[in-house]
């Protein structure tokens, strides 16, 4: 990795605020992995909007499509093996087992068959979540509160994150989910799960954790944090597709909770009585879910090109190793975090954040930077008052110095 002067000013300045957040350093190994990807024509810092595929990701494609067209060069393809090894990988990686997993098709859809499957909005009760939780479950939870269902939104400190004092406040007695991303699509921020789940756990209630921009990026162990849902799309720091996801229900509460909608993956065995040689019965067929978080939440069809997918990149992510990957990342993130902090941009993020998302505040963020950037050919999230980075496996100090030298000095008014 090519370290330019101004990212050695910057991460000079930045060592001394962020020796105590930043920790133990394990071994970064083979990063960053531009090799991995295809050369691109454009600095890409928009991973967290929609990761590059990974070359081999595209190779395994390539075989699934000649297994497809029963060629006859995949004799020994088995898809039920690669679902085994998706599930197993991904666990691995967020602290899970296999049994606690299904496929969904989004992140949205696992939120909201979490919501049904407590009962929400006919049973009513406080659901306690707040304004760095996926901007797409501000609608979710709006409309359940319209329906009755008492909704406390936490306010985003000046400092970018959210204060557990309030949090403490809020998660009462009557209050039956806490739901958050446990990485903020805002800012990156990220919550300190476990003593979230220790707080809701205390007064009674369930936690729900967003982890679309933790798995792969950030270390996660759903277990040890205890946390009782959780869930991920594939397309993000995953390097899969949009189509497939994963829901996660802690195996100790998969009895207590409510089937929130009926479909044949659920089924571990079954029996039909009404066709020919069928054996006799008094129903239709009988049927018996399995006992894990797919006979809870499974529905139909999978995404067999989004397994394929995953079937490779969540191989290489656990060989990559999350911590390696965040630690090779990290002087990116501060070369940021300080220079622009240092030309007077607003930031978003706090100081010390560990994630691969860096986000600054600029009123007509779009107007004053889109044209800019797109001339340059730097591609990145530039919303109407915000813009930021997401730094992946392929970034290196080189793409945070182009950007820096197109960005203006200091904010443009």
């Amino acid at each position: 990795m090519t370290v330019t002067r101004r990212a050695l000013v910057a991460m000079a300045a930045a060592a001394p605020s962020l020796a105590k957040a930043a920790g133990p350093i394990p071994k970064v190994g083979a990063l960053p992995a531009k090799s991995a990807f295809a050369q691109m024509p454009f600095t890409y810092l928009d991973a967290g909007s929609t990761h590059p595929m990974p070359l081999g990701a595209r190779t395994a494609l390539e075989e699934y499509l000649r297994y497809k067209t029963r060629d006859g060069t995949t004799p020994n393809y088995s898809m039920d093996d690669k679902e085994k090894n998706v599930f197993a990988q991904f666990g691995a990686l967020v602290g899970a087992e296999p049994d606690e997993l299904c496929f969904v098709q989004s992140t949205t859809m696992g939120e909201n068959l979490v919501l049904q499957a407590l009962g929400f909005p006919q049973a009513g009760g406080r659901i306690v979540t707040d304004a760095l939780h996926f901007f797409g479950s501000f609608y979710t939870y709006g409309e359940l509160g319209k329906a009755g269902v008492d909704v406390v939104t936490l306010p985003m400190t000046a400092e970018g994150g959210i204060d557990m004092a309030q949090m403490e406040a809020a998660v009462t007695d009557k209050t039956k989910l806490v739901a958050v991303s446990l990485v903020s699509t805002v800012n990156g921020f990220e919550h300190d799960l476990k003593r979230v789940c220790d707080l809701a756990h205390a007064h009674g209630a369930y936690v729900y954790a967003d982890i679309v921009h933790a798995a792969g990026s950030t270390p996660t162990n759903l277990r040890a944090a205890g946390v009782d849902f959780a869930a991920s799309s594939s397309y993000k720091w995953l390097m899969g597709d949009f189509g497939l996801g994963f829901l996660y229900v802690r195996k100790e509460i998969q009895d207590r909770i409510t089937r929130p909608w009926w479909g044949y993956h659920q089924v571990a065995s079954f029996q039909s009585h009404v066709l020919p040689y069928d054996p006799p019965g008094t129903s239709v067929a009988d049927a018996t879910p399995q006992t894990n978080a797919t006979g809870l939440f499974g529905m139909g069809t999978t995404s067999w090109t989004g397994v394929v997918q995953l079937d490779h990149t969540l191989t290489w992510i656990n060989q990559l190793g999350v911590a390696n990957i965040q630690a090779a990342r990290q002087p990116l993130v501060d070369a940021l975090q300080i220079e622009l902090r240092r030309r007077g941009y607003e930031p978003l993020t706090p100081l010390g954040s560990r994630t691969p998302l860096v986000g600054f505040a600029l009123k007509d963020a779009r107007r004053k930077l889109g044209d800019l950037l797109q001339k340059a050919d730097i591609r990145m999230t530039v919303s109407q008052n915000r813009f930021r980075m997401s730094l992946a496996v392929f970034n290196d100090m080189n793409d945070v110095d182009r950007l820096l030298a197109v960005l203006p000095k200091s904010p443009p008014a």
